[in-house]
């Protein structure tokens, strides 16, 4: 006997499999049909029997209070369900080290897949060389294979996969806010091939990861690099918050274009000064014959993936892996996409620490494909000797990022003012130092495309031997 959907034939014996619930979730997802699948392949085991460590392998964290700080020496960085997704771990919030110790299961370790358990179930992340230190929120379970029984990449592609998907997001619980726990996960059935399949998988995996960490340290070494060559190394490390606030100080040079106390910030304007103390071209100069502009307004047809472009709004945009809406490309105008080494700020937002507004991206690659919200600010250099990829080493800064802070305007939703924006001052250094910078950029972004096709040729494996196995 069996319950018939609109699309799916759901068996009455799958109620009592998922302990009689009535929600269609489980039967209607694919959950069933993959576990099902993989039931019935010869070498399948539960995935507790291939973990090990901190409850069995498979755990996330308790609530706990959280107390944040600026301070590097004091602090850890801190992932939550979506900091983990993010490319670049630069504004990444910080955790005191004194809360940290008191949890030191939580502290991420090389190798461990990490899956969003709160609120949005199901989004991946494996843990990268350079993220060891990092700690994770109780909104994040954490997967440690045992090394001796699993590689751990061929691990995290199976779960990431269509098969460990749809299992993963089926025993979520919850009304407004769902969540999946620990024991959900236990009993996944995990697939087993010979080591050749497997640890083909996970050194895909393993090169993805090690080429992430090498786009971080590009970038990072990138900026670090401009800021030497124009000889202002102090900037490197400014820390906004240790200036001081600003209060109490008086403006007697404004004009017309503003009398809103935030954009005559003492600490941006010190920042300012410094960066108009050494050779530079204004933004607006530099973008003369570019583009300094916010994207054009455009109605939103959705598509197919097959005859869809994806549309790539502002929290997306800095995730290694964005999850963009498919628009059907024939009704996008040309605006909507960019062209090679655009950068684009997102440019509407609120003010807060983790907001991204004001961040900078850099359009290249495989990523010139998409198309982008009316949200970003996009500037393209119209000079030659001042590429894109030199001009996004310094846009990405923590400096840049606080001033462009600093020229809000508007109400709730803050943008970045037309004219002030403008005059923002770009150092220039030697031509062979802009070279280099941007190089360094652009071998970063390599990286990065280079790490989506690994990852998406070992998913694509994994799918091979599931199906071969099948036949």
């Amino acid at each position: 006997m069996k319950i018939v959907s609109m699309d799916n034939p759901v068996r009455v014996d799958w109620l009592s499999d998922q302990g009689f619930r009535l929600d269609a979730s489980p039967y209607l997802s694919g959950a069933l049909e993959a576990r099902k699948r993989l039931e019935a392949l010869s070498n399948t085991v539960r995935l507790d029997e291939v973990t090990a460590g901190h409850n069995g392998g498979v755990f996330n964290g308790p609530k706990f209070s959280r107390v944040y700080l600026n301070d590097p020496e004091q602090s850890v960085p801190f992932l939550g369900s979506t900091d983990m997704l993010e490319a670049d771990f630069s504004y990444l919030p910080r955790l005191s080290t004194q809360i940290a110790n008191k949890l030191g299961y939580l502290k991420a370790e090389p190798g461990m897949s990490l899956i969003s358990c709160s609120g949005t179930i199901g989004r991946m992340g494996y843990v990268r060389p350079d993220m060891a230190g990092f700690w994770t929120s109780q909104h994040v379970m954490k997967v440690q294979g045992n090394p001796d029984l699993i590689p751990s990449g061929y691990l995290y592609t199976f779960l990431r996969s269509d098969f460990g998907i749809p299992m993963i997001t089926s025993s979520a619980y919850g009304a407004i806010i769902q969540h999946i726990e620990p024991h959900h996960l236990a009993d996944l059935p995990v697939p087993r091939f010979n080591s050749a399949v497997e640890y083909k998988i996970h050194d895909l995996v393993e090169k993805s990861a090690k080429l992430r960490a090498a786009f971080q340290a590009g970038l990072v070494a990138a900026t670090d690099d401009f800021f030497r060559s124009v000889g202002l190394p102090e900037l490197i490390d400014f820390r906004w918050h240790d200036e001081g606030p600003d209060l109490g100080f008086e403006v007697t040079d404004f004009g017309p274009k503003s009398i809103r106390a935030l954009n005559f910030s003492p600490r941006a304007r010190q920042i300012i000064a410094k960066l108009s103390s050494v050779p530079h071209r204004s933004l607006g100069d530099v973008c003369e014959d570019g583009l300094l502009s916010r994207g054009v307004r455009f109605k939103r047809i959705d598509s197919e993936v097959a005859f869809g472009v994806p549309l790539v709004g502002q929290r997306q945009a800095f995730w290694a892996r964005p999850e963009g809406r498919m628009l059907a490309a024939g009704s996008l105008p040309a605006e909507v996409h960019a062209e090679d080494e655009t950068i684009l700020v997102a440019s509407q937002g609120t003010l807060g620490e983790q907001e991204v507004y004001c961040r900078a991206l850099m359009v290249t690659g495989a990523w010139l494909k998409n198309a982008y919200s009316e949200h970003f600010l996009r500037i393209v250099s119209g000079d030659e000797t001042i590429s894109g990829a030199y001009l996004f080493a310094f846009l990405r800064s923590n400096v840049a990022f606080r001033i462009f802070r600093s020229l809000s305007t508007g109400g709730k939703q803050q943008d970045i003012h037309e004219g002030l924006r403008r005059e923002i001052p770009i150092p220039l250094a030697s031509m062979n130092d802009r070279y280099r910078i941007a190089d360094s950029v652009r071998q970063a972004y390599r990286d990065r495309d280079r790490a989506d096709v690994l990852e998406d040729e070992a998913l694509a494996l994994l799918t091979q031997a599931i199906e071969g196995a099948e036949d």
